[in-house]
């Protein structure tokens, strides 16, 4: 499956011989440069670019075109590289567009040798740059993987070049840069455009001459003896030997750009040429299944997935929160239409009552019971509809419940039995279900985007638990046990090592709770326990949370320390405020606030009368986390229509093996990506 990147997510590659594919509006510059341990450029040698396009295990294309194929050999690179950057520039002295905010978003995409994507990125949120760095290969503990950077430079070239530390930068942007302009590098017009119903399929180009095999070229008619330059493995010629004229050279036969050229659709001689890319996603998504027409009278069929998106997972998701909003609504016109009716009885009421003559004779009474027929009458007619609208999105939960992925389902769905460690962070994570008291008997998913942007308290307190659970030991355990879930869940849904849990019990409270966690072996490390160990654990994530802030705003994302995890991570703190000093608690408000930009998130488990003495300090604290509860409690308001949704957690089913079994297959993931 291919990983479809955001940026600063990274993948591993399971394969070292390598193309990374690049598709943009407008022809672009396309090289790549060589990084030591510490991701500094040594010199020119290390630089692959139109006019010096091949280096020992990489080979770029010799001139700017809007299609673009890089070949990489990662165990042919010299030993003390360590890191690839692919880079894109738009050309300067051509006339064409001067930054990338006035043209299309370009897309890369890592492939196989077979034309098999490994994963994919669309270099979104470009502006004023004219140069980017768009994808990272690295290496990491023996093994390679590929980063989304996207960091974009309006300088352009240079002063990407100087940025990676080569202190030839400029001179060498210089020579790029002419060499475009003076044509050593040809400029491909742009591929033309295809109605979106064409075939979008890419394939290679079927025939290449060999690297010591100079490509005579003819044009439709044969221009016998213009032979051009030799040509890599990668420069092919068009199909049935087409070619342009090259600038520069009157009557010369230019050759097209490998990367642009692919084989017909068909197999047609003559046919037309497919210049699109399978995974660019410049038109609307493909339209979502549609439900088997109904007979006349009766609804239409449910059908899951039936929502607008790239993928299933989007389409289900962009379903779910429909879902949400259709019972949001139909409950709005429900409430709307009994308050208006309750208002409507009361108006007639107060002119019965206010007018003597209803008072003689029975009038009065008439009237009231008129009233409140009406009253009846409207309350019935909106009733209906909300049993209509609550029955069709019941039969609709009904489908689309076992169809959901893993990240979304709940613990008891039949697709965790199949569990295998994902390739790719999913778009969202359910943490629970949302229902009204109109809606006894259906409940929508609660689905929040991954990465979380904020964090979450469980309420382990007696405010919310009131006339649920009387013992406070009880509340206590299951607002652990809610916790474990959800770090379970997260932890499976991660890419094998994408994802690391710390955890604060400073008296030991939760041990039994957390034995889950500690048997499988998923934690980052032991609970910390006491004040030295709540010390050690924020005093480490703060630095990591200083260190990212202080790379990503000095444009040195890729400067930080080597042994630093850059997977994302998680804060378990038990029984809070016990164990914290003054010191302690200014760093959680700070890991809470500053954390989720960065990769460190909060889960606390805690009763917000505990923390009373801090008073009014740990209000900012409270309000930037997101409340859950251990049971069924409507404190969740929507300001859109005025809710307060009832949420219910997703507890793993009592007596159920599927946690333990998940976190082994969890930590078995772990250990073989480690290797």
């Amino acid at each position: 499956m291919t990983a479809e990147l955001v940026r600063g997510q990274n993948h591993p590659l399971s394969q070292v011989r390598l193309e990374v594919r690049v598709s943009a509006g407008k022809p672009l510059v396309a090289g790549a440069t060589l990084g030591d341990e510490q991701g500094r450029v040594r010199g020119v040698e290390w630089v692959a670019h139109p006019g010096a396009p091949t280096l020992p295990g990489l080979e770029v294309s010799k001139q700017a075109a809007a299609d673009h194929r890089l070949a990489f050999d990662l165990d042919a690179l010299p030993p003390a590289v360590h890191r690839v950057s692919v880079l894109l520039a738009l050309p300067t002295g051509v006339g064409g567009p001067v930054r990338f905010g006035a043209v299309a978003a370009p897309f890369v995409a890592v492939t196989g040798l077979d034309g098999s994507e490994v994963a994919s990125y669309t270099l979104t949120g470009l502006d004023a740059e004219s140069a980017v760095v768009a994808l990272e290969l690295y290496r990491r503990q023996g093994a390679w993987k590929v980063r989304a950077v996207g960091q974009g430079y309006a300088g352009g070239l240079a002063e990407l070049l100087t940025d990676q530390g080569l202190p030839e930068a400029r001179q060498l942007a210089g020579s790029i840069n002419e060499a475009v302009a003076q044509g050593l590098a040809r400029s491909v017009a742009v591929p033309p455009s295809r109605t979106p119903d064409a075939d979008r399929s890419r394939q290679t180009a079927a025939s290449a001459p060999g690297p010591d095999q100079p490509y005579t070229g003819s044009g439709p008619q044969g221009t016998p003896g213009t032979v051009t330059p030799q040509q890599s493995p990668y420069d092919t010629p068009g199909p049935q030997g087409a070619t342009a004229s090259q600038p520069g050279r009157p009557g010369g036969a230019a050759q097209p750009d490998p990367s642009s050229v692919t084989q017909p659709s068909s197999p047609t001689a003559g046919g037309p040429v497919d210049y699109s890319h399978p995974g660019r996603k410049t038109a609307a998504p493909p339209p979502p299944p549609t439900a088997p027409p109904a007979q006349p009278g009766q609804p239409a069929q449910p059908v899951a997935g039936d929502a607008t998106g790239w993928s299933m997972e989007e389409r289900l998701y962009n379903q779910v929160w429909g879902m949400f909003e259709d019972l949001a609504r139909t409950v709005a016109a429900y409430r709307s239409a009994v308050d208006f009716a309750d208002s409507r009885m009361e108006k007639e009421l107060d002119h019965v009552l206010s007018d003597p003559r209803s008072r003689i004779g029975g009038q009065g009474d008439v009237a009231r019971e008129a009233a409140h027929a009406k009253h009846a009458h409207l309350v019935d007619q909106a009733r209906a509809v909300l049993d209509r609208d609550l029955a069709q999105l019941t039969a609709e939960a009904e489908v689309v419940e076992p169809a959901l992925p893993m990240a979304y389902a709940r613990w008891d769905n039949p697709v965790w039995h199949g569990y295998r460690a994902p390739m790719e962070v999913p778009m969202a994570l359910r943490l629970g279900d949302l229902r009204l008291p109109e809606s006894e008997n259906l409940s929508v998913p609660m689905l929040v985007r991954l990465p979380l942007e904020r964090g979450l308290w469980i309420d382990s307190g007696h405010a919310s638990l009131e006339g649920t659970l009387a013992d406070s030991d009880q509340v206590r355990r299951l607002a652990m046990d809610t916790a474990v879930a959800h770090a379970a869940r997260l932890l499976a849904v991660y890419p094998a090592g994408e994802f690391t849990v710390h955890v604060i019990d400073p008296a030991g409270a939760g041990a039994s709770a957390l034995a889950p966690l500690t048997r499988s072996g998923v934690l980052g490390s032991s609970p910390a326990a006491g004040a030295a160990g709540v010390a050690d654990v924020l005093t480490r994530l703060t630095q990591r949370v200083d260190l990212v802030q202080m790379a990503l705003r000095g444009g040195a994302a890729d400067s930080l320390p080597p042994g630093l995890d850059t997977a994302e991570q998680l804060l378990i703190v038990n029984d809070f405020p016990h164990g914290f000093d003054d010191r302690a608690v200014t760093q959680l408000r700070y890991l809470a606030d500053e954390g989720p930009a960065v990769g460190v998130h909060l889960m606390m488990v805690a009763d917000r009368e505990d923390a009373a003495a801090y008073g009014p300090l740990l209000d900012p604290l409270w309000r930037s986390l997101l409340r859950i509860t251990p049971v069924p409690d409507d404190h969740l308001a929507d300001p859109w229509v005025g809710h307060a949704w009832t949420y219910e957690p997703a507890l793993v089913p009592a007596n159920s093996q599927v946690l333990q079994q998940i976190l082994t297959q969890v930590a078995a993931a772990r250990r073989s990506w480690n290797r």
